[in-house]
């Protein structure tokens, strides 16, 4: 009950404020270069990783993402930058 209520005042700040939504809510923000490059900031970490998929996770779940050939070109903290062939974006909601 404390988590929602949480939320709904982070979502009312942010909306009163006029701030991106993924600076006061912990989202995750995503960025594509067609179908090659792949940005994600505001993760929790990798917890899966090979050539054809990369897992990661999320404040609210799990970011699955497939496609081929892939390489971690950047990894930080909170940050990633994945090149590759990239099929298909999935949020997992847990």
């Amino acid at each position: 009950m404390m988590k929602k209520w949480r939320q709904q005042v982070k979502k009312f700040l942010t909306d009163q404020m006029e701030l991106p939504p993924d600076v006061m809510m912990d989202l995750p923000r995503i960025t594509m270069i067609g179908q090659i490059h792949i940005y994600i900031e505001n993760h929790r970490g990798v917890l899966q990783f090979s050539n054809e998929e990369i897992r990661l996770l999320l404040s609210q779940g799990q970011l699955l993402i497939k496609g081929e050939q892939f390489v971690i070109k950047t990894i930080l903290p909170e940050e990633l930058l994945l090149e590759g062939k990239i099929d298909k974006v999935l949020f997992i909601n847990e």
